[in-house]
């Protein structure tokens, strides 16, 4: 996994329109993690990418009147089975976190990498999510010298009124043992 022009190698890239340029784009500081599934519950399907780049039609399901007409994005997508879609360059803003703080910080999507987890606040996260995950996360902290691992934090911490993703059924200790190992593995 590498990081070229802010493109990750071998995502698949799927251009969003939800983004634009940040206000400093040296800023990137703060990883946040997230959880979707269209419908709720549901994996593997097409809306996520629909969803990201304004194509979810309000008939596609009975939930989706209430969010077509949103205009998000993320810059990343891992699904269960570990395929990774690229939605927005690192270096530009994705629509990702909303309202939101961190550690006095406003407007989290100004100096954040947003990663979504295909999968829901109420179920366990694969295997080969934990590591595509960790992976990219160190790949992040070589490519981006602001970003550390005490800047990695769920979207439910920085809007904690609104959201509650990615779960409590998301392992943070099994997070961060596997990005230390890629931390620490040779080569890297």
């Amino acid at each position: 996994m590498h990081i070229k022009n802010h493109l990750l190698t071998p995502a698949q890239q799927i251009a969003s329109p939800n983004c634009d340029q940040r206000t400093d784009p040296a800023d990137i500081s703060l990883i946040v993690i997230h959880c979707i599934s269209l419908p709720e519950g549901q994996f593997n399907t097409p809306y996520i990418d629909q969803l990201f780049t304004n194509q979810l039609s309000a008939e596609g399901h009975s939930s989706f009147p209430d969010i077509c007409h949103l205009e998000v994005s993320s810059h990343i997508l891992i699904k269960r089975n570990g395929a990774i879609t690229q939605y927005v360059p690192f270096n530009q803003r994705a629509w990702h976190a909303g309202d939101s703080c961190y550690k006095g910080r406003k407007k989290c999507n100004d100096f954040s990498i947003g990663i979504e987890l295909e999968g829901t606040v109420n179920t366990s996260y694969t295997k080969v999510q934990y590591q595509q995950l960790a992976t990219l996360i160190q790949c992040l902290i070589h490519t981006y010298p602001k970003l550390c691992l005490e800047n990695i934090t769920g979207h439910s911490d920085i809007a904690p009124l609104r959201k509650t993703d990615p779960g409590i059924f998301f392992d943070w200790v099994k997070l961060y043992q596997l990005i230390r190992l890629e931390l620490n593995a040779p080569n890297k």
